[in-house]
């Protein structure tokens, strides 16, 4: 499930090409934020989470393409090689792609005054486990 925020209203059609390339690669826990009256950056903060590095890289360079594809120049990505997140600045959306523990050391979205996704807490004898909850569209 991608959980917006705030009503999108400008980028929206390079909004929907960016979740739905996240959610066509299995991204999860996408987050798509309105930046509009908050940040000058962009009008629009894409955050989801990839489950290793190479499903994080993969996600990246399949939504760069799809960018480049659709026309938009300009795009610049960091954090790509080590694989532990990466940034996607596609002027008015702006993409941050995390691994589970690395987005929730960073928790981008309690800085931008959102929630973040629900945990889940699974119990499996006597340990207990908590983790981030996934939904697709």
């Amino acid at each position: 499930m991608i959980s917006h925020l705030e009503t999108p209203s400008e980028g929206e059609s390079l909004l929907d090409l960016v979740t739905k390339s996240l959610d066509d690669d299995k991204a999860e826990d996408i987050v798509a934020i309105d930046l509009a009256n908050k940040s000058s950056i962009g009008d629009h903060m894409v955050i989801a989470t990839g489950r290793s590095a190479r499903q994080v890289a993969a996600m990246a360079d399949h939504l760069v393409s799809k960018l480049k594809d659709k026309g938009v120049k300009h795009v610049s990505v960091e954090g790509l090689r080590q694989g532990d997140w990466a940034l996607i600045d596609a002027g008015d959306v702006i993409v941050h792609l995390f691994r589970p523990e690395v987005r929730d050391f960073y928790g981008l979205e309690k800085m931008w005054g959102a929630q973040p996704p629900p945990t889940q807490t699974v119990t499996l004898g006597e340990d207990m486990v908590t983790e981030r909850a996934f939904a697709h569209a």
